[in-house]
């Protein structure tokens, strides 16, 4: 009678070849879900706001990660100064502006 159970056991053992794909394949779908809702997004607006930033001139208005809002008065590599008021400028690096803003938004600089 052992020798028949022993057996069942090893026959039900040895047939998990691809039930080893199907217990992956809830993995690969939670990866691949992340990647297309978390990460492809997130690389969309990296590239947007590193477009964004190379196209700031002299006379664009621009709102800052801060909440200034102001004219750019002067535009370097890294770095570009911005009149937040009449006669007040602040010298403050590219990647802190946000948002590019219609011309006229900003009435007192």
């Amino acid at each position: 009678m052992d020798f028949l159970i022993s057996a069942a056991h090893a026959q039900a053992a040895g047939g998990s070849g691809q039930g080893g794909i199907i217990a992956f394949l809830p993995l690969v779908m939670i990866i691949v879900v992340f990647y297309l809702f978390l990460v492809r997004p997130q690389n969309k607006r990296a590239k947007e706001q590193r477009e964004m930033l190379t196209k700031i001139a002299a006379g664009d208005e621009v709102a800052t990660a801060g909440g200034l809002l102001g004219k750019v008065l002067e535009v370097g590599d890294q770095y570009l100064t911005l009149e937040i008021a009449n006669g007040v400028n602040v010298k403050l690096q590219k990647f802190q502006v946000s948002q590019l803003l219609p011309k006229g938004t900003v009435k007192g600089a």
